[in-house]
């Protein structure tokens, strides 16, 4: 049979150096009220004890959950004075180990839950969770308890993958390093130059890989930093040097290619549509997909050629991926017909003489 003290002891270890005076439930809240013992308590500067009190206040702490209840500690803590006369702190306030800390709301045990919560899901998810647990906190306040947890210790990996990142597509990049072999993150560097990763990898020196992407600045920075080190392509990249080589071998012999119909006579007969004048945007598209493959067969990349247009990766593949400029027009709205078709040319010839009235132009229709 447990008794009610070791009951205690086993759930609430850290109230062993309190006084606890009363527990009630007000609300669907625990609340406990408790004060520190008489004693002597170190100063947090020399370390030097003292139990000469200055005063008293009570402070609120907030607990994890028991029996599915938040829990509110209402402890009584004293201040007291620091008898070191060398010492620059005249008055401190006691600590309870494994209750309270310097300017804390909560128990370390509540932080430490919503630190792994903040870990795993950040700001608004997080805060949700946090409902759930009966530790309602806001996002803003699980994304300060992140940013003020200690980076994790690694060691230097043995395969390094290196690659870029955007914060501003086309104007401010970055460089993510990681390890290859645990797949955790090592670091983030300011830009993606040679001289910033080289220097990088000259302060972690004991790397035999490094995977990394086709830009040369990153194989400039690996040569420099690690020459010992093995260069090797990652898998998205292998893949994508095998879809760019089979694109290109397929478009060298497409007139090899016999149509279905070999014989004219065979054809129906077809009417053709009328011919129309090109669109803007239909020319600027065809001049970009003539451009983007002019590139692509000189053995320029997809990243070089949208650095060099100036325009998005996603939209030099898109041009890189059609074969014919109608491809990328065939799912783009093309103007309807309208009853103006056969009067345009005597409108356009009206309006520039100076006719300009809509009015009289359609009487005169």
């Amino acid at each position: 049979m447990v008794r009610c003290d070791d009951l205690i002891a086993v759930l609430f270890p850290h109230f062993s150096a309190v006084l606890v005076e009363r527990v009630f439930t007000e609300c669907g809240v625990v609340h406990i009220v408790a004060r520190t013992l008489d004693g002597t308590a170190p100063c947090p500067d020399c370390e030097c004890p003292s139990n000469r009190v200055h005063s008293c206040y009570q402070r609120r702490l907030a607990d994890t959950p028991v029996g599915d209840q938040p829990v509110r500690i209402e402890l009584t803590v004293r201040r007291l004075y620091c008898d070191n006369a060398r010492c620059e702190r005249r008055t401190f306030v006691e600590q309870v180990a494994g209750l309270t800390f310097r300017y804390g709301r909560r128990t370390p045990a509540l932080r430490r839950t919503l630190e792994a919560v903040a870990v795993a899901l950040a700001g608004r998810a997080g805060a949700r969770l946090a409902v759930v647990l009966h530790s309602a906190v806001s996002r803003t306040t699980l994304l300060r308890l992140l940013m003020a947890l200690p980076d994790p210790s690694w060691e230097v990996p043995k395969v390094l993958g290196v690659d870029d990142f955007a914060t501003r597509r086309g104007q401010h990049y970055g460089t993510v390093l990681i390890d290859c072999e645990t797949r955790k993150p090592l670091g983030l560097l300011p830009g993606r130059d040679a001289e910033t990763l080289a220097t990088w990898l000259r302060e972690h020196p004991g790397i035999e890989a490094i995977c990394r992407d086709r830009a040369g600045s990153y194989a400039e920075g690996a040569r420099v930093g690690a020459p010992q080190a093995v260069q090797v392509a990652d898998r998205f990249h292998l893949w994508q040097n095998l879809g760019t080589a089979v694109e290109q071998c397929v478009r060298q012999h497409t007139r090899c290619l016999q149509p279905p119909c070999s014989d004219p006579s065979d054809l129906p007969d077809i009417e053709l549509p009328p011919a129309k004048e090109m669109s803007p945007i239909e020319a600027r598209i065809r001049e970009r997909h003539a451009i983007v493959h002019a590139l692509l067969d000189q053995g320029h990349g997809i990243r070089e050629i949208a650095r060099e247009l100036h325009i998005g990766g996603n939209t030099v593949r898109r041009s890189a991926r059609a074969a014919t400029p109608e491809e990328l027009l065939g799912g783009r709205r093309q103007p309807r017909p309208s009853q103006l078709d056969p009067y345009k040319p005597y409108l356009d010839k009206r309006w520039a003489e100076g006719h300009t009235n809509a009015v009289h132009l359609h009487a005169e229709l």
